[in-house]
């Protein structure tokens, strides 16, 4: 049966929902309150990662927070303040970050970031969607210090047993794949199950492709409440206009919990900030890798390299520290021999809010409340990585499909 659906939000889960669903010969209208060029869709380092299998809320992460929390240039920031959502997040987070819920975890971070490779690949194939770049050059986690060469061997170790394709690099191995590279580097580790890509290509080229094939794509519009009919969500309204709905799709990043919350949904994320510099000019750098120690990720994409990292947890906003930019600067320099990020190329950082569940979990799956309401967002910095998968999940179960994997890890309504 055909529906007509609403999905809000147009980053790369949006789109990607939207492309599956008009797939299908669904009626699809995609809202956003932006003009569907920047964000964290944009502005993130490109990555599509299975070997990230271990999420953010891990043994130890909230203590390594508290301890950075008065530090603003420090890789994982949380601004101090008294806020309720924060401060519950924060519990839920530390309830999380156990490590039999990260034992749990891993095979479903894994197993979603691999089918959303395969449909990256699927996409350049098939064509549909013009040239892009995606590259299978693999991922290099660069270490300088014994600490970060024991933990970084250690996930590669748990990635191996996943069946992920990884391998320790010597230094001589390291030079011939990566020229340049600092002296105090003491060696990689080396994901070749990853990929890289230019964010930007493929979300011009998503949206080009929707709107031919009659996907509307209605920008500068906020989503401002909900119309229910019984246990149905019948139509969303924005600040012009009603639009009618079959089935709702909430793919609108950190600002989900706030429409969830108009629809009396509880669902706990904070935005958690991340910064880029592109440098347009020659850099040598061939390879995309990790600086482990400061948790910056280089990026060679089209035309340019991308440096980028980051979380700050301080809310929803869209203000630039610049003693954060200040900080992948420093790193881009400390790993790379004769390498100077300018002034100029500071002042020219963008910043995006990645949606960040208390688990680390993305929320994929229809809501108990509202059976024509599903969530996908929460995927904290794998968002890229993650939004083809995500958005064939949730095609799959308004088209009442089978999933193409089980989706009971990621339900919306969990408990933390």
């Amino acid at each position: 049966m055909l529906k007509k659906v609403i999905v809000i939000g147009g980053g790369i889960v949006g789109l990607s929902t939207a492309y599956y669903l008009q797939k299908e010969g669904h009626e699809v209208t995609v809202l956003d309150k932006s003009d569907l060029s920047g964000g964290a869709s944009y502005v993130n380092a490109g990555y599509l990662t299975p070997s990230h299998i271990i999420p953010l809320a891990s043994p130890g992460m909230m203590a390594r927070g508290i301890k950075w929390m008065f530090n603003s240039s420090s890789p994982f920031y949380m601004k101090p303040r008294l806020d309720t959502d924060f401060i519950q997040w924060a519990w839920y987070f530390h309830r999380s970050s156990t490590k039999t819920r990260v034992e749990k975890a891993i095979p479903q971070i894994k197993d979603l970031n691999l089918l959303s490779k395969e449909l990256y690949t699927d996409w350049q194939s098939g064509g549909e969607l013009g040239d892009f770049q995606l590259e299978k050059k693999g991922l290099l986690m660069l270490y300088k210090t014994q600490k970060e060469e024991a933990h970084e061997r250690e996930i590669a170790r748990r990635a191996s047993d996943q069946g992920l394709e990884v391998r320790e690099l010597t230094l001589e191995e390291l030079e011939n794949l990566q020229p340049n590279l600092s002296p105090e580097i003491r060696g990689a580790v080396h994901y070749l199950c990853d990929a890289h890509s230019t964010p930007s290509e493929i979300m011009e080229n998503l949206k080009a492709y929707l709107k031919v094939r009659g996907v509307k794509l209605i920008s500068g519009e906020a989503v401002t409440s909900f119309e229910t009919r019984k246990n149905k969500v019948i139509k969303v309204r924005t600040s012009e206009k009603s639009y009618a709905a079959d089935e709702v799709v909430l793919a609108s990043g950190s600002w989900s919990q706030l429409l969830a919350r108009k629809l009396g949904i509880k669902l706990p994320i904070q935005p958690g900030k991340g910064y880029r510099i592109d440098v347009s000019r020659h850099t040598g750098i061939r390879m995309p890798a990790i600086l482990m120690e400061t948790k910056v990720a280089v990026t060679p994409m089209k035309g340019f390299t991308r440096f980028a990292g980051t979380m700050e947890l301080s809310g929803i906003n869209n203000k630039i520290r610049r003693e954060r930019v200040r900080a992948i600067a420093r790193a881009a320099g400390a790993y790379y021999n004769n390498l100077s990020i300018s002034e100029r190329e500071q002042s020219e950082a963008q910043c995006g809010l990645r949606p960040v569940s208390p688990d680390g979990l993305p929320y994929i799956g229809r809501t108990s409340k509202f059976p024509n309401l599903y969530v996908a967002t929460g995927h904290a910095m794998m968002g890229w990585s993650m939004g083809p998968a995500t958005g064939k999940l949730i095609t799959e179960l308004i088209s009442g499909k089978k999933t193409s994997m089980p989706l009971d890890g990621f339900h919306p309504d969990r408990r933390f």
